[in-house]
This record gives C-alpha cells, sequence and structure tokens, in this order.
C-alpha cells in the first residue's frame, strides 16, 4: 500500500513528490531488509505508509519554527527521526543501541541521500547533553521514563514529542508524580487510539 491511501493527510503535511519519493526507497529498503532483520512487526508490513511513515511524518507539524537539533531515542528501524530528517529537519541525531537495527538505518540513509548522526549506544552512554531542541520517541518506554531520557539530551527550553497509544492519559497522570510539565496532546492521523503528546516546561518535582 502507498501514500495514496492516505493522501489527503499526506496533502495536509505539505510534503513534495520528491519527499515521497524518498520515503517509498526508504520504505521499499526496509520490505527488502525485514526479510533478515525483524525491523518491525511483520504484521504492519502491508500497511507500512500508515503504520509508520505516515506515523512519523504526522510529527513534523509539531516541530517548532527554530528547530535545528531533534533526537529521536530509541528510534529502531529510524521511526520517527529518519522520517522528519528526509521531511527536512536540519540535525538529527538517531540513538539506538541495536547494532543490526542501526546499520539498516545508515544505508536507509544513504539510499535516500539523508544527513543523519548515529548513535549506537545506549542513551545514557551518549556524551553529549544539552543540545536538542526537540527530543523525539515512539514505542521506546512509558511517558516518565522518556522525560528521565531526555533531561540530559534537551536544551532548557527545548521540546519532546512522544508518540503514544490508547493509554496516554495514564502515562501523563503517572508521569505527573514526578514530572511538572505542560502536555498538548493531539489526536494521532495514523491510528485512531493513538495520541501525540508536546511537552515543554518539564522540571523534576
Amino acid at each position: 500500500m502507498g501514500f495514496q491511501a492516505q493522501q489527503d493527510q499526506w496533502n495536509a503535511l505539505d510534503v513534495s513528490r520528491e519527499t515521497l519519493d524518498r520515503l517509498q526507497a526508504y520504505g521499499d529498503l526496509l520490505v527488502k531488509w525485514q526479510a533478515k532483520i525483524n525491523l518491525v512487526s511483520n504484521s504492519t508490513l502491508d500497511d507500512l505508509w500508515t503504520r509508520h511513515l505516515l506515523d512519523s511524518a504526522q510529527v513534523y507539524p509539531y516541530l517548532p519554527e527554530n528547530c535545528k537539533t531533534l533526537v529521536d531515542i530509541g528510534c529502531g528501524a529510524g521511526f520517527p527521526g529518519l522520517v522528519l530528517a528526509i521531511m527536512g529537519v536540519e540535525d538529527v541525531h538517531l540513538v539506538d543501541s541495536d547494532a543490526r537495527k542501526m546499520a539498516f538505518v545508515r544505508e536507509a540513509a544513504r539510499v535516500t541521500e539523508t544527513h543523519v548522526t548515529i548513535h549506537n549506544c545506549r542513551i545514557d552512554d551518549l556524551k553529549e547533553s544539552g543540545f536538542a531542541d526537540v527530543v523525539t520517541s515512539r514505542a521506546l518506554a512509558n511517558l516518565e521514563k522518556l522525560l528521565s531520557f531526555s533531561a540530559q539530551l534537551r536544551k532548557p527550553d527545548g521540546r519532546c514529542i512522544f508518540l503514544k497509544g490508547r493509554k496516554a492519559e495514564e502515562e501523563i497522570k503517572d508521569a505527573r508524580k514526578v514530572w511538572d510539565f505542560d502536555c498538548d496532546t493531539e489526536q494521532s492521523l495514523s491510528d485512531p487510539e493513538g495520541q501525540i503528546l508536546i511537552i515543554e516546561r518539564m522540571t523534576p518535582k
């Protein structure tokens, strides 16, 4: 299934034909590698454009205008960080400890002619700190842990954008026991039960 199935959503995101072609190359490469490496759930391959590409691309409108550096923690096969880099985010850092998945991400960046910085390590082992305008993540951990992970990476005025499922409200409630933060919640374009959490002004209690 190609992007045509979600033509209205892609039009709303104002994605160019060139960008869609690069995303197609990314998706084609993922399907090829999936035969040897478990990059994503096999059950999602038939709906790759919705479950992974659109799911990642929908983050783009929520990036601040001055966003230069974005860090995607636990990026796996590159979602959402590599998609956002393909869409034009200037300085994207992809972090994951799985060497085989990061080998795929490196090849996907080459095939799509996309500049990214790859960190094949645990989040705690990153040497950089306090440099991210935005921290993103999808399906890595609960919100409380994500805020802890992002604390060392984001600038003081940085933003976190996390893709969450039907338990988003429960995770927000639990995280507020440990963190003070402002949170806007937006409906996912790719999942009727999904939520996009846009979080700012995070301070530990």
